[in-house]
């Protein structure tokens, strides 16, 4: 196997790095929903409240992943 500089990528690193801002954005959609769902879930059985918690969590859950997803997407828009 040739000796690589440090510098030097191969072609999916490179790739994968120009995703990564992306990815990053996206996950942050998916896991802002995800926390509102199983945390909803898990007081709506702890305090047996179901569904409103889940609900109401998932709602909120969506709207701070979805902030969150815009805010990136507006900065990656200002780094161009």
């Amino acid at each position: 196997m040739a000796e690589k500089k440090g510098d030097e990528l191969s072609e999916a690193a490179r790739q994968l790095q120009a995703a990564s801002p992306y990815l990053s954005a996206a996950s942050k959609m998916a896991s802002g929903a995800a926390v509102g769902v199983l945390g909803g879930m898990l007081l709506d059985r702890w305090l047996g409240t179901a569904p409103w918690l889940l609900v109401s969590l998932s709602v909120v859950g969506i709207s701070v992943g979805f902030y969150g997803f815009i805010h990136d997407v507006q900065r990656l828009g200002k780094k161009r």
